[in-house]
């Protein structure tokens, strides 16, 4: 291994050096005692599209290689790469790490060994010769390739639930053959472990979380500055991949969140077919893939530029309560406690809101008793893993804060969201290149846009489609 880091570009990703996936492996080996860690990297995908490792295998070592497998021995405290040898395709796609390529992925990952794939089950063999009983442990939940792990579970269940599907779960495949071919190995989950470590980003990981949030902010102000009657929802979500890409992300973090009028009502609505009416308010939440990190957002705005007096008062009532919220966070901060505190400060307002009709007031207070406000962690998936609401934040800590509104009686949705990042001594939003109060969204949304700027030279082009 040697000490100075030298991505090779094409080969190894430059974000992360072998010293901090050689702590985070560490960090797992400390964990599982005499045991052993096995985790498979993603396989080949069919396509055109470019590979994507999943998030736990990229977490411990940063290789992207389709068919990889890592390694890591308790007992020893050496970590092994498996890698399948050196592809005939190279020469069409471009050069990756293969098995001959053993020094140079050591030195890249900071692991201790680097081997043919073929050479793993001979190993795992001779542990169990040499050990007889002992524990093996491998993740059992959906791997994230692109995706949250509620989304995959979800998805899994609709595949269980179809008798005609044939089942898709390598996770548990893995699982399976190894208690069939080593019956003496006692396979546990190494998920929670995982999770546990994710929770807490590095500082090079916040880094990466601040480029992602960055983007997403920079992406929806200029949605906001091209919103205008008859523009798609479709196009304000093609805008907004352009910033991404212009900003050096590798795509999306998730599907485009851009809803028009009543679309809105369905918080996920992502069919992005309508267009953009005079009157109606605009819901986008839409955020890249920046080497394997992302953000969330959210962020209404009118249509027409300026709020009318209904959408002033329920928007502006959430960025209130939005800011109660981030005032509060800081580390040794209780969530359940921040909520209570903020809800307490908003009450008085509700007080001496003019709601036009009883049932705005109503909705009002159930968003002051809504739990979920602070609402997801945020990291390598919009919907990361770990649990933070259970105990008092400590810094490190990165999630979306998320204030939610239903009307029912006019099923309107109204809501305003940001990443933070817990600090030591507070918080940081990492979503606030995005306008936040209103009079700001109206004053972003007179200057001019870059849909109507390019249209105005090529309408020929962009805007006649």
């Amino acid at each position: 291994m040697t000490s100075q880091f030298e991505p090779v570009p094409g080969l190894f990703q430059a974000n992360f050096s072998p010293a901090e996936f050689a702590e985070r492996r560490q960090r797992v080996l400390a964990q599982i005692g005499d045991g052993i860690a096995l985790l498979q990297g993603a396989g080949a995908a069919g396509g055109v599209s470019l590979f994507r490792q999943t998030n736990e295998f990229y977490y411990l070592c940063g290789i992207e290689v389709p068919h990889s497998y890592l390694l890591l021995d308790g007992v020893t405290g050496r970590s092994t790469v498996y890698l399948p040898h050196r592809d005939a395709m190279e020469i069409h796609d471009g050069p990756r790490l293969a098995a001959e390529d053993a020094e140079k992925a050591v030195a890249m990952t900071g692991v201790d060994a680097v081997a043919s794939s073929e050479t793993m089950s001979l190993d795992l063999q001779r542990f169990v010769l040499k050990r007889g009983t002992f524990e093996c442990y491998t993740p059992f939940a959906p791997a994230e390739q692109g995706g949250t792990r509620d989304q995959l579970l979800r998805a899994r269940g609709l595949l269980a639930a179809d008798g005609w599907a044939e089942p898709q779960n390598r996770e548990g495949h893995l699982a399976d053959l190894l208690k069939r071919r080593f019956p003496t190995l006692q396979v546990r989950d190494l998920t929670p472990v995982l999770d546990g470590l994710r929770l807490i980003k590095s500082e090079r990981e916040a880094d990466l979380l601040r480029r992602a949030g960055r983007l997403s902010g920079l992406a929806t102000a200029e949605a906001m500055r091209s919103s205008a009657p008859g523009v798609t929802e479709y196009k304000l979500a093609a805008l907004a991949a352009f910033c991404f890409g212009l900003g050096g992300a590798r795509g999306e973090g998730y599907r485009a969140i851009i809803a028009s009028g009543h679309n809105i009502w369905f918080g996920h609505y992502g069919r992005l077919g309508d267009a953009l009416e005079d009157g109606q308010m605009v819901l986008m939440d839409f955020a890249p893939d920046v080497a394997y990190y992302t953000s969330d957002i959210g962020r209404m705005w009118p249509v027409s530029g300026t709020y009318s007096p209904l959408q002033r008062l329920l928007y502006g009532f959430m960025v209130e309560y939005h800011k109660e919220l981030l005032a509060r966070i800081r580390p040794g901060a209780e969530p359940a406690q921040i909520l209570a505190e903020s809800a307490e400060a908003m009450r008085p307002r509700i007080d001496e809101a003019a709601f036009p009709e009883p049932y705005y007031r109503e909705a009002a207070l159930r968003t002051l008793a809504f739990p979920g406000h602070l609402s997801h962690t945020v990291g390598m998936a919009v919907h990361d893993v770990g649990n933070y609401v259970s105990a008092p934040l400590v810094a490190g800590s990165v999630f979306a804060v998320d204030p939610q509104m239903w009307v029912p009686e006019v099923e309107m949705y109204v809501r305003v969201e940001d990443t933070v990042l817990v600090t030591d001594d507070g918080v940081e939003v990492l979503t606030s290149a995005a306008p936040l109060e209103l009079d700001d969204v109206e004053a972003t949304m007179r200057e001019s846009g870059l849909l109507q700027l390019v249209g105005s030279s090529r309408p020929d082009w962009l805007m006649g489609i």
